[in-house]
């Protein structure tokens, strides 16, 4: 845990400590992959300690606003539960819906048939396993609290298939996809604020 580790580590200089989380990234990591341009047009959530420093935090912001991303504020505690659902669960489940390919006997052939959709879907699964055992373990209660939701609503999906109610199996598509287009369009790259 990030906080933690500072709050350990940085004694007196812990009201220079300005926790952030640039919401960029790619699958790769590494100096061989480094964009300038990473967090243009990009969210930064900034997690200010009760012990942050304002003046430290004004200069934060104005550092992430320099390089063109958008600064938002929360609690360390509501990043926490947000960036398990919206980031570390769909994560796992590339991780996991990979892995079940990998598991099964033409999981090979099968992936030879895939398209766009399955490449779009699994391409986080190609993440870095070191980062990513690293995030899923700091964040190991919000995750576990989101896998719960997940298979809830999972559940749903096999209730409906198992008893073939397609009415039901249609409503749970299509309250996923009127989300989904919600948010596209509330959300859209220009729409980001400060």
């Amino acid at each position: 845990d990030v906080v933690a580790a500072a709050m350990a580590h940085l004694g007196e200089r812990l009201p220079c400590f300005v926790p952030a989380h640039p919401i960029a990234g790619k699958a790769q990591s590494g100096v061989d992959h480094a964009e300038a341009d990473l967090y243009d047009q990009r969210r930064t959530i900034l997690t200010p300690l009760p012990q942050t420093g304002s003046s430290q935090l004004t200069a934060a912001r104005q550092v992430w606003r320099a390089i063109g991303s958008h600064v938002s504020d929360m609690t360390p505690q509501a990043h926490d539960a947000t960036f398990a659902a919206v980031s570390h669960l769909p994560h796992l489940l590339a991780f996991a819906a990979v892995n079940a390919l990998c598991d099964q006997t033409d999981g090979a052939a099968f992936l030879q048939m895939a398209g766009p959709g399955f490449r779009d879907f699994s391409r986080i699964a190609a993440s870095d396993p070191d980062v990513w055992r690293d995030i899923l373990s700091a964040n190991q209660a919000e995750v576990l609290t989101q896998v719960r939701y997940f298979r809830s609503a999972l559940d749903h999906f096999e209730n409906a298939l198992q008893h073939n109610d397609t009415d039901a199996l249609r409503e749970l598509i299509a309250k996923a996809s009127a989300m989904r287009s919600g948010w596209t369009l509330q959300s859209g790259d220009h729409a980001i604020e400060d």
